[in-house]
């Protein structure tokens, strides 16, 4: 009785513990916001505010962005480095932006992560959840 008792009780742990970790990988993202666009003397300032709720660190970290006009075209593809990014931390990440005119920016793609480094192979696009605090759309 005491040995069915104790392989019962292992198949619960092991069954709670999967669980557990099935709602980890769930809530495992990357949270990217695009929090203001405001003219500057080169052009225009982005500020983007980013969560790393991965299971992992992020030392160092890109964003390719695609950037769309008022004609709803794509005015340029940039890649933006926003360096480390710590498991449960928020940074503010700001890039002057040269040569761009805020009012006419409508839209804003996040492409790809061509650099991620920490978690995963593929974890920081998979993870990847964008939203704008302005009336200019942020996808991922």
């Amino acid at each position: 009785m005491t040995v069915r008792f104790a392989a019962v009780a292992a198949g619960m742990v092991m069954a709670v513990s999967s669980v557990c970790q099935a709602q980890d990988a769930a809530t495992a993202k990357l949270d990217v916001e695009l929090n203001a666009l405001a003219p500057s003397q080169k052009g225009c300032m982005m500020t983007f505010v980013a969560e790393n709720n991965l299971q992992a660190p992020i030392n160092k970290i890109s964003f390719e962005l695609a950037f769309f006009n008022d004609k709803n075209a794509v005015d340029r593809i940039t890649v933006l480095d926003f360096r480390d990014l710590p498991q449960g931390k928020k940074r503010v990440r700001q890039f002057d932006m040269p040569n761009v005119k805020c009012e006419t920016v409508t839209r804003i793609i996040i492409n790809d992560t061509p650099v991620c480094d920490g978690p995963a192979a593929g974890e920081c696009m998979k993870g990847l959840v964008t939203r704008s605090q302005i009336s200019v759309p942020f996808e991922g």
